[in-house]
């Protein structure tokens, strides 16, 4: 079935305090995620919502959470603080948390001395980061219950390899990899602050292939996302761009515009007419200013096309194209629509933005209508996946929906157009 993608949330995090200070220290020298039962490896199933990739993760043996997999982030992050159930955490000391969005820091605590165990790894004494509030509002955006992010220290020292077609992530000891030119292309990367930076990626302005540094991102939907205003020559804005969310951070909404380049290339594999995300200056450029120069970050949209293997401790990255994927168009929504799934089931549906000048807003549709009926099917009975894919199905497509707005019922027909 074909991978429908689509720019639901971008998660750009700024260096976190550290999680601990010098009166936390744990003296052990089990640190880090480890094979257990001699193991070597280890093959984890994911689930893939709205270009987030979800694993199943067991804390301090006895809560079960779902985590978005996020090189973004450089500590675990539990967005939920109401997932523990069964054993409530300790808490150390409060921190402040900065990243992208308009508004404020967020408030969070620290957890020391947790267990995580995923597959065949566990992890000991591991350190985790509890937000206040949930600001990220994840579970919204995806339509299933996710509980938190993490990142680097799933990489820092395995060999990862994530297999969107399989929906399968494949962990390893660093030597037990071994790189062959069959397993796809290699690219150095360069870990600043517990972040990947690849530099194999350039944009063409309409003159010349205008080489970037970006950040890999695996907890952004968008293919890829560009700052406009880094330290250097201006990048240029696609000749048309739409206004459009682009999802939220730890500060907030992120707003921007998206447009399209007509070719990318990331290494010697060239991408055309790619969907490409410009947030405003006030929401990233002013968050980023005292973190390494990069030019933007790449997404799940971009990854997924290939099967990538991301080795952290050998400083490269691995691009092995799946050819009917790379043929897939850059699509973004043509309904003019943005969602939220609430309720006990996230299986309720309701409009969170209409895009001016589009069909949506043409039909007359308003933010707070609730999806009742999508194209004859019941909303309760589809994904927030299921209804994307309708609402970017092709241009010139009929969507039929029936929507209730102050206890009344109607039925909204508009045709599909495409955006950008």
């Amino acid at each position: 079935m074909k991978t429908v993608s689509f720019i639901l949330i971008l998660l750009v995090v700024t260096q976190i305090t550290k999680a601990t200070d010098q009166s936390c220290k744990i003296i052990d020298d089990t640190y880090g995620f480890f094979f257990t039962g001699n193991r070597t490896q280890t093959r984890i199933p994911f689930q893939f919502q709205s270009n987030l990739i979800i694993v199943s993760v067991c804390m301090n043996d006895v809560d079960s959470l779902r985590l978005l997999v996020d090189t973004g982030v450089a500590h675990t992050i539990i967005t939920d603080r109401h997932a523990f159930k069964k054993r409530p955490l300790t808490l150390s000391r409060q921190i402040k948390l900065t990243g992208m969005g308009a508004g404020s820091a967020t408030t969070a605590s620290v957890s020391i001395n947790n267990t995580l165990s995923i597959g065949y790894l566990r992890a000991e004494h591991h350190n985790v980061v509890i937000l206040e509030e949930d600001v990220l509002k994840l579970s919204e955006y995806a339509g299933l219950s996710i509980h938190g992010l993490i990142g680097y220290e799933l990489f820092a020292d395995l060999v990862v390899t994530i297999d969107f077609q399989r929906r399968e992530l494949v962990l390893m000891q660093p030597q037990q990899y071994r790189y062959h030119h069959r397993k796809g292309e290699r690219y150095p990367i360069t870990i600043l602050d517990r972040k990947a930076y690849l530099d194999a990626l350039s944009i063409f302005d309409g003159i010349r292939f205008r080489p970037l540094r970006v950040v890999l991102d695996t907890g952004a939907g968008q293919a890829l996302l560009l700052n406009r205003f880094h330290n250097g020559p201006t990048l240029p804005l696609p000749d048309k761009v739409v206004q459009v969310p682009l999802g939220s951070g730890f500060n907030g909404l992120i707003s921007g515009a998206v447009g399209r380049f007509q070719k990318v290339n990331v290494g010697r594999f060239q991408l055309d007419d790619m969907l490409v995300s410009f947030p405003d200056s006030s929401d990233f450029s002013l968050k980023i200013r005292d973190m390494p120069e990069r030019q933007g970050n790449i997404g799940c949209e971009l990854l997924r096309r290939f099967l990538v293997t991301i080795n952290y401790p050998n400083r490269y990255i691995v691009l092995k194209p799946v050819r009917r994927i790379m043929r897939e168009r850059f699509e973004h929504d043509m309904s003019g629509l943005e969602l939220r799934a609430k309720g006990e089931t996230l299986r309720t549906y309701f409009i969170n933005n209409v895009n001016s000048n589009s069909p949506a807003e043409q039909a007359g549709l308003q933010v707070g209508d609730e999806l009742l009926v999508v194209n004859g099917s019941l909303a309760t009975t589809m994904t927030i996946s299921d209804i994307y894919r309708i609402l970017q199905a092709g241009e010139g497509k009929l969507v039929a929906l029936v929507i209730q707005r102050n206890r009344q019922r109607f039925t909204v027909r508009f045709t599909l157009k495409r955006l950008i």
